[in-house]
């Protein structure tokens, strides 16, 4: 991908901003620590009333320098007012964190240079389950109101759920009895998205929120109710490279050399819409002095509707040469054919329509007791995820060949022209229907956990922590595929409208899908229901099923070492896990029957964090940690089904060859040291310094390997546990809220922070390197708050990393380099109303995959700039 001039600018910046730190911050008086530590080491966000960018700066540093663990914060800036809509443009811009973006939105996240599997999401401490086939968690599903903020934990503690090797990300929600007495805000915006114009869709859409927090019974009795409403327009212009025949092409230009030739092309223009809500519901009861219970709820709908239209190319690929005296125009580099003209080809027209919807509920019971000197905590909770999907596509194939020319050259050059009008529906054939495919994710996760803490006066040990938690979980998909392709159909052209976009050919769209087809192919065409499943349809569905137990320990420590003071924490966790996958098996093409395995284990974590103190006010921190932790393996990789095909001879001994999935996949785990320095020098101001490593072994992917199936070796390909490497990085800090400035500078803030990740691991598929591994990230943020003013921009930048973008486990494409711009602007026109003006993605960064590790094979995604103007009133 090209470097454009402000994604150089920014990685030049970040240094820049971050190196000078301890020379420009030299001079300033070092405040005392913040008043209000976390009770007896625990991280619990400490949920006061604050407003504005540096209350939020100031309590989230508060935390930070408090806990006994090395952590990243996001705090609330008011009542329902985290800094961005969702939380996964938060966490995208805390140090050493990064976002895979999705239909424009920041998604999941990338931590210290691993991927989503390596990441583990938990609510208010309960683990959640996920939409997604494996166990990622889509963050944009977790809006503003409902969110008091985030702990990202970067170090372990024994007392943590295990899941997450590079980082847990604990979501938390408000705690009603924390503030003081009735509150309420209320929120309007309508978004603006100009790329929608392009393609004939609407523009501009709404997004509504608010909370309302009260107290009863003599505040012994706290609610909090949270709602969010927002249908984004789901908009995209794309275009695809297909690959190339790397095994069957022939020598193009008589230079004695293979010539590799494209299977095609296809581009998409997308105008829909992605309808997000979400209602939160908290009920905290003070029984007693010493009795404090809550109850809370969640739920999150996701609803994508997203009509598109696509072109794709065929008959290019040229097998063993049939078509080189159709092609001219070559333009060939280093062996490939990136562009040519090609005559007697064909090329269809899609009208398709995709909708995913998606449902998240997370809720439980809490209850935190005081017993004598022992605080005991029992904990209740269940979480459900499901997703259906349907792609629809009514096809229409050219009646008539034509020629093609194309200029697929990399660094983002994709053009092609067809001599066909394609705007013209009597240039095609009958149209078709596909369905494919119609598919149901469902996730189940029940949990429940005890633990008892009792002060001790033990040497360094200044409290002991132990504790129980059980899980259960279950997860599964299905599904149907079908084509329906009547005789004689026809479609009126008055049932299209024709797309002109430049840089793309003209687009029938049908104006009324579901209309449409219903119309043609019958009532029932996108209805599942009763369709028998096909073999392949029965072979790609799966459940697994997982059961956890774990007992830890942990100690508080409190003493002195070497002269410094020190805290922290010690522990061990041990973990036991009983896993079964379910699926189907077909052998030589017989019809599937059913097939399971499955594996357990049990895995000690131990894990210790130290603070030292370097003067009296803990304003200089040298912190450390050791641990063991883990990540298990991707649910839909751990399936039992399988294809396999097998020698019939008599007496053969041929081992099974085939594909499958792997049920009896072992977690991923990893050994690891952290080392940070911190100085908060001022309020609201930090700079930091931290060096971690990580060595993970039993690394999971896929490949093909020698195993044995049913007592009798076998080939296949299927995700393993191989062999692992190291990841190590760098992160720098730096925050800073200029109050000691003259009026109005005084106003101003920044904050930046960069990183850098490397490893030796390497994926299995076209050795790239580690799923998530970014290089360099980082970002520059500046602040300004005054007098009801506030103003924030944010430029946050990545290197190319390796992603996975599809529900296909093991595809893998190189995600290029970004560098992400936003801007806010917000006034208050009374203490009680505010304006607000939102700009993202300002400089219309496109999302480029290049796949296969060849940088002509690109697909360039453009989703554009979007805006917002909305009001909040709080009361």
């Amino acid at each position: 991908m090209q470097q454009t001039t402000l994604s150089v600018l920014v990685r030049s910046l970040i240094p820049l901003l971050v190196l000078p730190a301890i020379p420009a911050v030299a001079q300033v008086t070092v405040p005392a620590a913040p008043s209000e530590p976390a009770a007896g080491g625990d991280t619990a966000v400490q949920q006061v009333v604050v407003s504005g960018i540096r209350a939020s700066v100031r309590s989230a540093l508060s935390v930070k320098e408090n806990s006994n663990s090395m952590v990243e914060v996001v705090a609330s800036e008011d009542i329902g007012k985290l800094p961005d809509t969702t939380i996964a443009e938060s966490l995208a811009r805390l140090p050493g964190l990064a976002a895979g973006l999705d239909r424009g939105n920041a998604s999941q996240i990338v931590a210290r240079g691993m991927g989503e599997r390596f990441i583990g999401a938990t609510l208010n401490g309960r683990e959640l389950a996920s939409s997604e086939p494996n166990r990622a968690v889509r963050f944009e599903q977790f809006p503003s109101e409902s969110l008091s903020g985030a702990i990202v934990y970067k170090t372990q503690n024994a007392d943590l759920v295990e899941g997450g090797i590079t980082t847990t990300i604990d979501l938390q929600t408000v705690q009603p009895l924390k503030y003081k007495g009735r509150q309420a805000s209320l929120k309007a915006d309508a978004l603006y998205y100009p790329l929608a114009k392009d393609v004939d869709a609407q523009s501009v859409r709404p997004r509504l929120g608010g909370i309302w927090i009260d107290q009863f019974a003599d505040k012994t009795i706290g609610t909090a109710v949270a709602f969010s409403y927002q249908k984004q327009p789901s908009i995209e212009k794309r275009k695809n490279h297909w690959g190339f025949n790397e095994d069957h092409s022939v020598d193009m230009n008589g230079d004695g050399k293979v010539d590799k030739t494209p299977w095609g092309f296809e581009d998409e223009l997308k105008r829909g819409t992605n309808e997000r809500s979400s209602v939160l519901g908290k009920v905290e009861w003070k029984a007693s002095p010493d009795a404090l219970i809550t109850a809370d709820l969640y739920f999150a709908r996701d609803k994508i509707r997203e009509p598109s239209v696509q072109h794709w190319t065929g008959d290019v690929g040229n097998w063993d040469g049939w078509q080189t005296g159709n092609y001219s125009n070559l333009d060939i580099r280093n062996g490939y054919v990136v562009g040519a003209t090609v005559k007697d080809v064909s090329l269809s027209t899609h009208s398709t329509r995709w909708i995913q919807n998606m449902d998240n509920a997370a809720g439980g019971l809490n209850g935190k007791f005081n017993v004598g000197d022992w605080k005991v905590e029992a904990d209740v909770a269940t979480s459900r995820a499901s997703r259906a999907s349907q792609w629809a596509d009514v096809r229409n194939t050219t009646a008539n060949n034509g020629t093609l020319s194309w200029s697929f050259t990399g660094n983002e050059r994709q053009s092609y022209s067809f001599s066909e009008d394609t705007g013209n529906l009597a240039n095609f054939g009958a149209p078709q229907l596909y369905i494919d495919n119609d598919g149901h994710v469902h996730d189940r996760l029940d949990s429940a956990h005890v633990s008892g803490a009792l002060p001790l006066e033990l040497g360094p040990v200044s409290r002991i922590k132990i504790g129980a938690r059980f899980a259960d979980r279950e997860k599964s998909y299905h599904q149907t595929t079908w084509n329906i392709s009547p005789a004689n159909a026809s479609i009126a052209p008055s049932a299209y409208q024709t797309l002109n976009v430049p840089g793309y050919f003209p687009a029938l769209s049908l104006r009324d899908f579901e209309g449409t087809v219903s119309s043609v192919f019958g009532g029932s065409a996108l209805d599942a229901s009763g369709r028998p499943q096909t073999a392949n349809d029965l072979l790609a569905g799966w459940k697994v099923k997982e059961r956890t137990s774990a007992l830890y320990v942990q100690a508080d420590l409190d003493g002195e070492l070497f002269g410094l003071k020190y805290r922290g924490n010690a522990g061990v966790r041990v973990v036991h896990t009983h896993q079964t996958g379910e699926g189907m098996e077909s052998v030589n093409g017989a019809a599937p029957t059913p097939v399971e395995g499955g594996a357990s284990y049990t895995k000690a974590l131990p894990s210790m964090n130290l603070i030292f103190g370097l003067d009296a006010e803990q304003a200089h921190q040298i912190r450390f940690s050791l641990a063991r932790a883990m990540s298990r393996a991707p649910l839909d990789e751990m399936r039992a089904s399988r294809q396999i095909s097998m020698d019939t001879t008599p007496g053969s001994q041929a081992p099974l060859t085939g594909s499958a999935g792997n049920p009896g996949l072992l977690p991923m785990m990893a050994n690891q040291a952290d080392l940070a320095y911190q100085w908060y020098f001022d309020k609201g101001s930090l700079f930091s310094a931290a060096l971690f490593y990580k060595q993970i072994g039993s690394y999971i992917g896929i490949t093909t390997d020698t195993t044995t199936l049913d007592g009798r070796q076998a080939i296949v390909t299927r995700s393993i546990n191989g062999e692992g490497g190291y990841v190590r990085g760098l992160e720098l800090v730096y925050q800073h809220a200029f109050t000691h400035l003259p009026a109005p500078f005084d106003g101003l803030g920044v904050a930046a922070n960069w990183s850098y990740n490397e490893s030796d691991i390497h994926e299995y598929t076209n050795h790239y390197p580690m799923e998530g591994l970014m290089r360099n990230n980082g970002g520059v943020t500046l602040w300004y708050e005054k007098n009801g003013f506030e103003a924030r921009v944010s430029a946050n930048y990545h290197s190319p990393f390796v992603r996975m973008p599809r529900w296909t486990a093991g595809y893998m494409a190189e995600n290029g380099e970004e560098t992400y711009v936003t801007a806010n602007v917000s006034y208050y026109l009374t203490p009680q109303l505010q304006l607000r003006v939102g700009l993202d993605n300002i400089t219309n960064q496109k999302v480029v995959y290049t796949q296969n590790a060849n940088a002509y094979m690109q697909n360039v995604m453009e989703y554009g700039r979007r805006y917002n103007v909305g009001v909040s009133y709080k009361f």
